[in-house]
């Protein structure tokens, strides 16, 4: 059982980036989570992997059940942005909470070692945000100015 540290360090690094990545969108708009969010949600999943890579090799390791643990325990953060509004039924925070979701996703495919499919996960995360974001505030503007 022995880790490469430069293999670890690229790991950590694509997935702190890739976190960081999706941190500056949704700092750039103001959200309730930013970079320093998103890198350490991502690098924290991407360590996560790489420990259990040590025991891939193990008869008693189900390394399904890691990735799994790491949905489960990002689902309690992202639960945290979640805001409701008593006053009317606004929840706010779903798409920080999904990002974040999908940071620790993003950890995880670094994790792997699997950077191609991240560099195309992080971008598609970040073009959904932007586009969706985008159309969603001028739904919100048009049904304002119709009230």
């Amino acid at each position: 059982m022995e880790l490469d540290i430069w293999e670890f360090i690229i790991k950590i690094g694509a997935a702190a980036f890739s976190g960081a990545l999706m941190g500056l969108e949704r700092e750039y708009k103001g959200k309730p989570a930013g970079l320093k969010t998103y890198s350490l949600v991502a690098l924290g999943a991407a360590t996560y992997i790489t420990i259990s890579l040590l025991f891939e090799t193990s008869e008693s390791t189900d390394m399904t059940r890691i990735v799994g643990q790491v949905v489960v325990g990002v689902g309690f953060l992202g639960a945290g942005v979640i805001l409701h509004n008593k006053n009317n039924t606004m929840v706010r925070g779903l798409a920080t909470s999904a990002t974040i979701w999908c940071s620790a996703a993003a950890g995880c495919l670094a994790g792997f070692g699997l950077y191609l499919p991240l560099l195309a996960f992080t971008i598609f995360v970040i073009l959904i945000n932007l586009i969706f974001g985008y159309f969603n505030g001028k739904f919100k503007d048009e049904s304002n100015n119709n009230e």
